[in-house]
């Protein structure tokens, strides 16, 4: 797979600050926008945590008035969306500011599509739905991996229909991402190990898929050795700082890669099943991500074997089948250091579910861009391998 180096793309992304204790600069750029009142959107957990008084302590130093939005579930939900932006409208806020991981954060974006929309969160499903300008968001990322603090994605869960959705739109990209190494101090080793495996699915899916360029490549490229090297590391030293600033970068690299290239089919299949279990994130792309990328080789080899070599794996005399199964073995190593070795069948998922599961992948706009054309048979097959 290759691409025309000369063809115009874009590149989207926030104004990034990047560095221990950026959290407590927020209300400078706060007040860049003129902000009268302020949605702070976190969860229960960050809130324990203490860092969303830190949040809280700036905003009130510098007289920003706001209200804290901390309903927000571990899959950020549709009626969790919808009553935050009946909060922003009720309280009259015109900026949104969040802390917290993937979900506050994609909950605070969603909020911001309906507060200056109107309608349904639901009505926004798919790819440039939005009309008008979301108000000013500023996220500050509290875990390593899933990269909302930078991307022109938003996932959102609907539990009455048992699915996960995308909505995908530069309009989402926030304005500023504040990203603080500090703030994933107080993550457990599950929670990193989740995002963190998230974050190596992105840099490798956004690599090899079919809107890669030179841009994304570079970040792409630079996460995977960033995550490769230092997640195993960093989860058996939680306190090491240096560390998780490396994994911070990674995913911040990996983010700016996915944003702009877009991702495939652990993810298409991730939000499926995600949706269907209300399982963490992190864990549906562990348990899937060796699977499909042993379906995805032969569409990509080249760009696999690149891959290979960027987790330091050596490739030297290998045969193209022999390159595939050095890769497909390493990500299994890699996924049991960090603790994961579960399939679909022990959270109860079985051959019944897979033609569902299936369907509702094949709906999910990323698996446009997967590097091998996939059909619901296919995807129910790698599902099969997974159970």
């Amino acid at each position: 797979m290759a691409y025309d180096i000369s063809q115009l793309r874009k590149f989207v992304t926030p104004e990034i600050i990047f560095g221990a204790g950026s959290r407590k600069t927020v209300a400078n750029y706060v007040n860049t926008f003129a902000a009268r009142k302020v949605l702070l959107v976190s969860d229960p957990g960050v809130v324990a945590a203490g860092w969303a008084a830190d949040v809280e302590n700036s905003l009130q130093e510098q007289g920003v008035d706001y209200v804290l939005y901390t309903q927000v579930s571990a899959n950020p939900r549709v009626e969790e969306v919808m009553l935050g932006a009946e909060v922003y409208r009720s309280s009259a806020c015109d900026a949104i500011v969040a802390i917290g991981g993937g979900s506050p954060m994609d909950c605070a974006k969603a909020i911001g599509i309906v507060a200056t929309n109107g309608g349904h969160i639901l009505d926004f499903e798919g790819v440039d739905t939005i009309c008008t300008p979301v108000p000013p968001v500023i996220l500050i990322p509290t875990t390593a991996g899933t990269s909302a603090d930078v991307s022109q994605f938003v996932i959102i869960s609907n539990q009455q229909e048992r699915v996960k959705f995308s909505i995908i739109s530069k309009a989402v990209v926030p304005d500023v991402a504040l990203i603080d190494p500090e703030v994933t101090a107080t993550m457990d080793p599950f929670l990193s190990a989740c995002t963190g495996v998230d974050a190596l699915v992105h840099a490798i899916e956004a690599y090899v898929s079919t809107g890669s360029g030179p841009m994304t490549d570079a970040h792409a490229l630079e996460a995977m050795r960033l995550i490769n090297g230092n997640l195993v590391a960093m989860i058996k030293q939680p306190d090491n700082i240096q560390l998780r600033e490396k994994i911070m970068l990674g995913s911040l690299q990996a983010g700016l890669a996915f944003s702009n290239a877009i991702l495939g089919a652990v993810h298409a299949m991730s939000h499926s099943l995600g949706g269907y279990l209300d399982l963490p994130h992190g864990l549906c792309n562990a348990i899937l991500m060796e699977h499909v990328v042993a379906f995805n080789y032969d569409a990509a080899p080249d760009r696999f074997k690149v891959v290979a070599q960027t987790l330091g794996i050596d490739i030297r005399g290998l045969s193209g089948p022999q390159v595939r199964q050095r890769l497909v073995q390493h990500l299994i190593d890699f996924k049991h250091a960090v603790g994961f070795a579960q399939t679909l069948g022990m959270h109860g998922v079985g051959i019944s579910d897979l033609p569902m599961l299936s369907i509702h992948a094949m709906d999910d706009p990323c698996i446009l861009t997967n590097p091998r054309e996939s059909s619901i048979r296919d995807v129910e097959v790698v599902y099969a391998e997974a159970l």
